[in-house]
């Protein structure tokens, strides 16, 4: 009996400290916001979306059994509960996607105000398929889209390829679209280190000065920079590991005002001593860029559409937000293929479009330049580092200059300047390494179709 007492005492405690409660609305909350963007932005069966993008994945697998997903197309809302407790509910917003919606205060539904900009960028593409005439290419996205006979699958939605500013090969899913937005998770993290680019152009903000944050005003965290958050070296206690207990999750997911929580959190080491990577870090970029930008949701909509989407011929870009209006620019942006190539080109063409700056001089070899020897630059992930990962991809046949955006489920956008070269690959292949292996080949595939040029002169 005393055991049983003991045992019993012991449970009570570690389900205090550890609140399995939250790690479950962790994971309602994800689900829900995940099949409202991919069912109301993309048009996916919101099945399909939970049986690929949920229930496969590393911890949701163990509750996913226990989750009722009720989908409402009428009132576009998406409630998802477990085991008829810890509800999360994601409402569909007309231009600005899905909230996630926690708690009960005012919530910023700004929209963009007027037209988008003109389009500086030359279109890339007609408006229909552009099947590869290369026999090789062909081959080589037969291979990128064949599934294994059993799991883990791979799951690829979309494939594009553009060469010297033009697309040259594309492949779709079925039931994907040309202009199908989808969901960039971690390699949103591009566009926002683009929309700070911009501020920086227009001197509003300094990556190199402490970065504009009212709530680290007189505290040791007063020494972060913009530029120690863009390159996840802020020091701040904002671990992440995707387990439902870590401050990074619990951030998305049940946090009515993320930057606000994660600018709360205290530091655990100085600044600029160590990389680790955490959503939390570019949620706090992305409340200095709606506060740069006019300090609404509407502002920092409009902001984006005129300065970025806009000249960029960018048409299916959905820029989602919190409750506060910032947007959650870690891992909630959808774009269509095309699109997240029209971004990779801004970067191939060192930031000017059409003979436009649009980001500062010096900014692309800035966003591709290694943080502390790691493959992590500035909102980007880059060859340009000493690791053994750098090296790896190196090794496999992708260019020594190359660096590309990556998200969760093997989103990613390659940029290879020395062969004028973008690739697209979005799907939703599970962990652990989202087919690194599989893009790497269609690499090679793609490099040896276009036939051999100089090697790039690279810093190692």
């Amino acid at each position: 009996m005393a055991f049983g007492f003991g045992m019993a005492f012991v449970i009570a405690v570690l389900c205090v400290f550890f609140r399995p409660d939250n790690a479950i609305r962790v994971a309602t909350g994800d689900a829900a916001h995940t099949i409202c963007s991919e069912t109301f932005v993309s048009g996916f069966d919101p099945k399909e979306v939970f049986a690929q993008a949920i229930a496969p994945y590393p911890g949701l697998d163990l509750l996913a059994h226990g989750m009722h997903v009720d989908v409402d197309r009428a009132k576009r809302t998406v409630e998802v509960d477990w085991r008829g407790m810890l509800e999360s509910r994601a409402i569909y917003r007309d231009k600005i996607g899905c909230l996630l919606v926690v708690g009960s205060g005012p919530i910023d539904h700004g929209v963009a105000a007027g037209s988008t900009a003109a389009a500086l960028l030359p279109d890339i593409a007609g408006p229909q398929l552009v099947a590869p005439s290369d026999p090789r290419l062909r081959a080589a996205l037969d291979r990128m889209f064949a599934e294994p006979a059993r799991p883990p699958h791979r799951w690829v939605k979309a494939v594009v390829v553009v060469k010297d500013g033009r697309v040259i090969a594309e492949r779709y899913a079925p039931g994907v679209g040309v202009a199908a937005p989808l969901l960039g998770y971690s390699a949103s993290k591009s566009f926002m280190n683009a929309l700070v680019g911009i501020l920086v152009r227009e001197g509003k903000l300094n990556v190199h000065a402490p970065a504009p944050v009212a709530a680290w005003r007189g505290d040791k965290r007063a020494a972060i920079t913009l530029d120690n958050l863009l390159r996840m070296t802020s020091g701040l206690a904002i671990a992440q590991t995707g387990s439902g207990f870590d401050p990074a999750s619990r951030m998305l997911y049940t946090a009515r005002d993320m930057a606000g929580f994660a600018e709360g959190r205290p530091l655990q080491e100085k600044p600029g001593t160590a990389m680790r990577y955490s959503d939390a870090s570019t949620l706090i970029v992305s409340r200095i860029v709606r506060d740069a930008a006019g300090g609404t949701g509407a502002a920092v909509q409009t902001f984006a559409r005129r300065e970025l989407f806009g000249p960029l011929g960018m048409k299916s870009v959905v820029m989602e937000m919190d409750a506060t209006g910032t947007p959650v620019g870690s891992t909630h942006i959808l774009a269509s293929a095309r699109d997240w190539a029209r971004l990779g080109l801004l970067y191939l063409n060192d930031g000017v479009v059409a003979g436009r700056r649009i980001l500062p001089e010096g900014w692309v070899r800035y966003s591709a330049t290694s943080t502390l020897g790691t493959s992590y630059g500035a909102g980007f992930w880059t060859n340009d580092g000493k690791d053994d990962d750098a090296h790896g991809r190196i090794a496999a046949g992708m260019p020594c200059d190359a660096f590309f955006a990556s998200g969760n489920l093997g989103q990613r956008v390659y940029v290879m300047p020395s062969r004028k070269l973008v690739i697209v690959r979005l799907g939703v292949t599970p962990p652990p390494d989202y087919d690194i292996a599989g893009d790497l080949r269609f690499i090679r595939d793609v490099l040896a179709a276009l036939g051999p040029a100089p090697a790039p002169v690279c810093r190692r």
